[in-house]
């Protein structure tokens, strides 16, 4: 029998890299101004389908299925090699559970071309700038996003930036009410992706 965590819907987020000089360069897109996540910027990705699932496969390979669907259908581009980088649990207090694979890819040399009904703008951009933009308030990122452009911007160059990927972090979102104010916070572990079911080993 699962447990109501094993049983969440699933989705895959690919983050796309490609060298820039200096350093190198993340593709995020804005989501048009309603459904989920209206208005912020995003990384390519959305839920597992039926056509993304095989019987008897693990959990992260229909994610990675629906990660290479999703940047296909939003962005135009075909990918593969994907290295895992982390999983996200949601907070049993949000209205929408999704339990979210993200995922590192090297962009391939076509250019994007935005699906108008699902992207109203894209940007390659820095992981510090990125960050520069939300801290402005130009943009807005979901913690997701901005802890994610964190990690990125400790590397140099794309190639270590996806070397870096590999040992699946496990991001368990915690809401944190003291009665004045709201705040969210992230037990952090390992993940491994190996076992079923999950197993999950503190950091």
């Amino acid at each position: 029998m699962s447990t109501p965590e094993e049983s969440l819907p699933v989705a895959g987020t690919v983050v796309l890299l490609r060298p820039a000089d200096p350093g190198f360069e993340v593709l995020l897109l804005r989501r048009p101004d309603r459904g989920s996540f209206a208005g912020a910027w995003v990384f390519p990705g959305g839920k597992v389908e039926a056509g993304d699932r095989r019987l008897g496969e693990r959990e992260i390979d229909d994610a990675r299925r629906a990660g290479i669907r999703e940047t296909q259908e939003e962005v135009g581009l075909i990918i593969d090699h994907l290295v895992p980088l982390s999983q996200w649990q949601p907070p049993v207090e949000a209205p929408t559970r999704i339990r979210t694979w993200f995922f590192l890819a090297m962009a391939p040399p076509e250019e994007a071309l935005p699906s108008p009904d699902e992207v109203a703008a894209l940007a390659w951009v820095r992981p510090d700038e990125a960050l520069e933009r939300h801290g402005t308030g130009e943009w807005t990122l979901f913690p997701p996003t901005w802890i994610t452009l964190h990690q990125l911007s400790a590397f140099t160059d794309a190639a270590s930036a996806l070397a870096g990927g590999g040992a699946v972090q496990l991001f368990q979102t915690r809401v944190v009410d003291d009665g004045v104010a709201r705040s969210f916070t992230w037990a952090q572990g390992r993940l491994d992706a190996g076992a079923l079911p999950w197993r999950y080993l503190p950091a």
